[in-house]
């Protein structure tokens, strides 16, 4: 079972630092993301572990927490502890927080 947290714990361990994947599609991520959320599609993802770390903890997030769930599914099965954000992008831009738009993790 995948570890969800809502919008609040998730905003919390984002701002201590805590690693944090975006699982959109381009397209949708430069339409808005959670600032230094790194972008690696779904489709993607098996491919790129290596470049995470494995001694953190990795926020998965996509539109609404259906995609992050079967990224943070992916990612705890190769013994990463990750989280599915619950609500996604779309509970984060609701809540009036902070986003980014374009390609860019972090505004500049």
């Amino acid at each position: 079972m995948v570890t969800e947290v809502d919008i609040h714990a998730f905003a919390a361990a984002r701002a201590d630092g805590a690693q944090v994947i975006d699982v959109r599609e381009p397209a949708e991520y430069e339409g808005g993301h959670v600032p230094g959320a790194r972008l690696i599609p779904l489709g993607r993802l098996a491919t790129a572990l290596t470049s995470l770390d494995r001694h953190l903890p990795v926020y998965v997030i996509c539109a609404s927490g259906n995609r992050s769930r079967s990224g943070a599914a992916l990612l705890a099965d190769a013994g990463f502890d990750a989280r599915s954000v619950r609500g996604g992008t779309s509970a984060w831009i609701s809540a009036g927080l902070a986003t980014v738009h374009g390609e860019r993790e972090s505004a500049a």
